[in-house]
């Protein structure tokens, strides 16, 4: 735990406060504080160090790239000595918007990605997604439902459950996905398929509108894993399901660049932490597809249930 006088002395200085005010909001990269504070690489490196070593800040490897975040469970009186310096620092609130700016930017390349992507999927190589994998989630869904699909793409998963459901709110955040997979929606004369551009972190769906909330191979890409299941906790109705379909924890750190991945997969006690995290119970998981070819990407299978009322369809 950090010390109280050592914080004190850390937070004596304008600059590092600026950085855990920042850290305070989201974790961040040194290319990334750079840019907030206008300040060198050096410098920011030696702040972040002196941080560290007062045990305010932790740092994980992130690809090619080391995230800093604020150490879990800070002092409350640390946290109080930040609050009061706050309102002494003139630029915290220009450092809020620029890493507003930076974070946006992270969303942009990715929905860049996906948008070079429209029109493509189905003749190009997307680990994770394989028919065995979603045949073993299609055989836990309950018709007819009205189901969300987070992070659906170009809605060929979503055309499948909209055959057997009663309605599906196809969510995105690449317009240019979007569009595509209605245009495919109507040629194929579906018209029971609500397709929305939104964030899985905050889906633009009504509190308690869903029976069942689906991310396939979509979680992976979100900045936080975490709030994409609490919205879809959010978005159910009591008694409704959560099912997520995605990768198991892996190596290959060439995803990140090759399918815009922002998490290497999740291994089975995190994906079950999220869900307890979130409420859910009855939680169920299990690795129901391993792939042949290098780098034999795992997918998982997770389900959970919003207490409440039975749903139609549940035993």
């Amino acid at each position: 735990m950090a010390s109280i006088l050592k914080a004190m002395k850390v937070l004596a200085e304008p600059q590092r406060l600026r950085i855990l005010l920042i850290l305070q909001r989201e974790e961040a990269s040194v290319a990334e504080l750079q840019e907030i504070l206008a300040a060198g690489q050096s410098r920011i490196s030696t702040q972040l160090s002196l941080l560290k070593q007062a045990e305010l800040v932790e740092d994980r490897r992130q690809g090619k790239n080391v995230m800093y975040r604020l150490v879990r469970d800070l002092p409350e009186a640390v946290g109080a000595l930040m609050s009061a310096g706050e309102a002494e620092i003139p630029e915290a609130q220009d450092d809020a918007r620029a890493l507003n700016l930076v974070l946006r930017r992270r969303a942009d390349r990715m929905r860049a990605y996906f948008d070079e992507l429209a029109g493509k999927f189905g003749r190009q190589y997307v680990p994770g997604r394989s028919w065995q994998g979603l045949a073993e989630m299609l055989l836990s869904l309950m018709p007819p439902l009205v189901i969300a699909d987070l992070g659906a793409g170009e809605g060929a998963f979503t055309q499948l459950l909209a055959r057997r459901a009663e309605r599906v709110i196809a969510v995105d955040s690449s317009e240019r996905m979007v569009q595509v997979a209605s245009e495919l929606a109507a040629r194929n004369e579906l018209k029971n398929i609500d397709f929305r551009v939104g964030d899985i972190e905050d889906p633009p769906i009504a509190d308690e509108a869903v029976d069942l909330a689906l991310l396939s191979q979509s979680l992976h890409h979100a900045l936080h894993p975490n709030r994409a299941i609490a919205a879809a906790w959010r978005i159910l109705r009591p008694g409704g399901r959560i099912a997520v379909l995605d990768l198991k924890k892996h190596h290959f750190e060439e995803a990140r660049e090759l399918y815009a991945d922002h998490w290497l997969g999740f291994a089975e006690s995190e994906l079950e932490a999220m869900l307890d995290g979130a409420n859910f119970q009855r939680i169920q998981l299990s690795t129901v597809h391993r792939e042949a070819e290098h780098p034999h990407f795992e997918t998982l299978l997770a389900v959970g249930v919003k207490a409440g009322v039975r749903i139609a369809g549940e035993s």
